[in-house]
């Protein structure tokens, strides 16, 4: 029997794919960080303060990030169980921005007071919150209660990318409230819930 849709994609397949992609990416966050410097001699509290503290806080402000991708990533999968070609292939651009998050938070690790790494890093991080939020426009169809979530990372990498153009020092406590979309979306499925 002939496949009724055979220009349509199963999502389940799509979603796979990503998990193993974002756990990849995420994993990889920490790779270099053991061997981001070397010590002539045994190393001191503040030793290891002075050198990993900067990575570590862009481990961690990548990994809240790529989590907050993923979980919107995983909630709109689940809206739309089949898509076409041309949502396959943003959903896969979409990807290989996640894919490239290890890349640019290893610059932004090491060289975060630069302000062209800064500027790359939030630009990197606004293109993947932007794929994002077009992907949930194009499955909802419209504007709707979850696309505000998805555009509330957008809000806040485009301005904190502005901040790290003129101060880096300061762009990654912007970058930091990208969280909040998660609260967004949690407050606003409370409301909905109420209203039904």
């Amino acid at each position: 029997m002939a496949d009724p849709t055979p220009d349509l994609f199963e999502m389940r397949r799509l979603e796979s794919l990503s998990n193993t992609i974002f756990g990849v990416a995420m994993t990889l966050l920490a790779n270099d960080l053991p061997k981001a410097g070397e010590f002539k001699a045994m190393p001191t509290w503040s030793d290891l303060g002075q050198l990993y503290s900067g990575r570590v806080t862009g481990l961690i402000l990548s990994f809240i990030i790529a989590g907050v991708f993923w979980i919107s990533h995983h909630r709109r999968l689940a809206n739309q169980p089949e898509a076409g070609r041309h949502i396959v292939l943003l959903n896969l651009v979409f990807l290989l921005s996640i894919v490239l998050l290890p890349v640019t938070n290893g610059l932004y690790g090491n060289y975060g007071m630069s302000t062209a790494v800064a500027v790359l890093f939030g630009l990197h991080l606004t293109v993947i919150a932007g794929l994002n939020a077009t992907l949930w426009w194009l499955v909802m169809r419209g504007f709707r209660h979850q696309l505000v979530a998805a555009l509330f990372p957008l809000a806040v990498f485009l301005p904190g990318t502005v901040v790290a153009a003129v101060a880096p020092q300061y762009a990654t406590y912007f970058w930091f409230l990208a969280f909040g979309g998660l609260l967004i979306r949690r407050r606003i499925d409370v409301a909905t819930d109420g209203k039904t």
